[in-house]
């Protein structure tokens, strides 16, 4: 029989249809096309449709999808990962038949392409085999799970190779050994860890229902055969705590054993619906104190949007308690291709900072809600973005400011960690840990921090750079403990707490109240180090009552407190045992007055 074939190449304007019929044995073809159908999608038998070269299709139908037809649409995305690592996916298609609306999918429905329109099956690997493999396209069943309103690990759900994942449910899947140098349209299937699949069945469409409960965890994603303003979705899904977390791993560490794995939650915060949003990595990545991926390390964390969600893109989410569901709607479809500075699968490791300078206005986005996104500036969130060493690894906190922001959690707006870690620091908010925190600026405000380590450790504490925001011009670390001030707006504080979790001494400031502190004169006392005997001594000439001394390394490390010394005349300190360096003393009154100076410690010869 004859093929009737319709081709959407490189039109000036989208295909847009009414209804989309494809008859038996026939096909549509879109290259790096849009195709718009206002209503429903029926493929016959054999009859396909093929979006290839980043074409989307988009569906504006309100209500539950119609779609039917045992004929496929096709849709090419590619893994980030090798057989060892996962990557978070959602189907952007099910089970093609004749019955209408959304269809169940399974990992039998992924097929490696060979040509532009012809694909071979993937074959599925005996449970036994743990390594996918790249040519022929072969997967472990092993690696593929759900996650549905849960909050323990052992409450991952294994699908293995049954087609029981209803449309809107993510699952994980490891990515294949090798790779398949089998090229189209100049691109390879698989390079190295960078697997394509060939997504095959019915297209999914309309209101899909994620199911989500309090304070427990949903793996969802993107399940349309085309890119979502993940923003909107997440200020409309009222039932969550609407914060995306996307996986992260490290790649190097090739090992299927649980205690072997590294990795954790990057954090999206919309806060605002069509904003670009904030998005804050896992606490794995190797950078250095400033913020800065370090060269040759692995990893995908750093400051980006992930302000549309590309086809196929899986990612966690939070419910709330309002509700038991949250609604993903075809109103959240837009036609982006995947573009780092807007819509990314996973961020390339090249990748650290996305800016734009200027900030001009987005481009013309075609959408099903008919936003003129040429009205949304492409200026970030105004935002602090710090940075702690923790262990091993770099915590990224962010503080953003916007107006309709309160000093509580907001939703869509502060995220919570994703993470359990032994070594943390997190913004500590209503009993809760938070990665991001948006507040209505005020210079007087001020942001807790919680410190939590399961052994003693050094925390080096920093600002990274202020975006969009010129509010405050400085900002500090303040120790509630000691009443001490440390400015981290160019350099790093350090301080090292036994084990333990704190969250009521630390938080951080945008001015010095220590500097609205009375003085004393500079002849009320007389501080010097003398070398010769290692030691410190201080004169109390008019015998003021001594609450504090404290002496400080230049890294703002408190080196030792003496308390209540009363109102002597002479004081001495042993400062045996110190390294050679400069050190701050710093003395406090009964009355809250202080004086503070420079000290150096040296050896002699005496």
């Amino acid at each position: 029989m004859k093929k009737t074939i319709t081709f959407l190449v490189m039109l000036l304007s989208a295909g847009s249809f009414a209804q989309l019929y494809v008859s038996p044995n026939s096909y549509v073809y879109a290259n790096d096309q849009l195709v718009f159908v206002k209503q429903d999608v029926n493929l016959q038998n054999s009859g396909n449709l093929y979006l290839r070269n980043g074409s989307q299709l988009l569906q504006g139908v309100s209500g539950t999808s119609t779609n039917s037809g045992a004929g496929k649409l096709s849709v090419f995305q590619e893994g980030t990962v090798d057989n060892f690592e996962y990557n978070y996916w959602c189907s952007p298609v099910g089970n093609a038949s004749a019955t209408s609306g959304n269809e169940n999918f399974g990992i039998t429905m992924l097929n490696q392409p060979t040509g532009l329109i012809t694909s071979n099956a993937a074959t599925i690997l005996p449970m036994n085999n743990l390594n996918g493999q790249s040519n022929p396209l072969s997967i472990s069943p092993y690696w593929i799970y759900k996650f549905i309103t849960s909050n323990n690990y052992s409450q991952w759900v294994a699908v293995n190779s049954a087609s029981t994942l209803a449309a809107g449910q993510g699952f994980t899947m490891k990515g294949t050994a090798g790779s398949d140098a089998t090229t189209v349209q100049g691109v390879q299937n698989n390079p190295g860890a960078n697997q394509r699949y060939d997504f095959r069945g019915k297209p999914n469409d309309g209101d899909i229902n994620i199911s989500v409960a309090l304070d427990q965890w949903t793996l969802t994603g993107n399940p349309y055969p085309s890119a979502i303003n993940l923003s909107q979705f997440l200020t409309n899904a009222t039932n969550s705590t609407g914060i995306a977390y996307f996986w992260e791993q490290d790649k190097t560490l090739n090992t299927h054993v649980l205690v072997g794995y590294s990795g954790g939650y990057g954090a999206y915060s919309p806060v605002t619906m069509m904003g670009p949003g904030i998005y804050t990595p896992a606490v794995f990545y190797n950078y250095d104190i400033s913020g800065t991926l370090i060269p040759g390390s692995t990893g995908t964390g750093g400051n980006y949007t992930r302000y549309f969600s590309p086809v196929g893109q899986g990612f966690m989410i939070v419910g709330n308690g309002a509700g038991p569901t949250v609604t993903m709607k075809n109103e959240y479809r837009v036609f982006q291709k995947e573009d780092p500075t807007l819509s990314t699968f996973e961020r390339p490791a090249s990748l650290n900072s996305v800016s734009t300078v200027g900030y001009p206005n987005l481009p013309e986005i075609p959408n099903v809600a008919g936003f003129d996104y040429t009205t949304v500036s492409t200026a970030p969130v105004p935002q602090i973005r710090f940075s702690a060493k923790v262990g091993h690894g770099i915590r990224s906190l962010v503080a953003a400011f916007d107006p309709a922001a309160t000093d509580g959690p907001d939703h869509a707006m502060d995220a919570q960690s994703g993470d359990a870690n032994a070594i943390d620091m997190y913004f500590a908010m209503d009993n809760r840990e938070y990665l991001i925190s948006v507040i209505d600026f005020n210079i007087n405000k001020t942001l807790p921090l919680g410190l939590r380590n399961n052994v003693q450790t050094t925390f080096q504490i920093t600002m990274n750079e202020m975006i969009n925001f010129d509010g405050a011009q400085h900002v500090y670390v303040h120790d509630k403990l000691n009443e001490t001030y440390f400015e981290i707006t160019n350099a790093v504080y350090e301080v090292t707490m036994p084990a333990g979790t704190n969250t009521d001494r630390f938080e951080l400031t945008f001015t010095d109240s220590a500097l609205s502190t009375p003085h004393l004169d500079a002849d009320s006392f007389s501080i010097v180090q003398n070398n010769p005997k290692q030691e410190l001594n201080i004169s109390n000439p008019n015998h003021y009552e001594i609450k504090n001394v404290m002496l400080y390394d230049m890294a703002g490390r408190l080196i030792f407190e003496k308390a209540k010394l009363g109102a002597l005349g002479e004081y001495s300190f042993s400062t045996d045992g110190l390294s050679e360096a400069v050190y701050i003393v710093k003395i406090i009154t009964a009355d809250n007055r202080d004086i503070g100076q420079k000290i150096s410690v040296y050896r002699t010869n005496n």
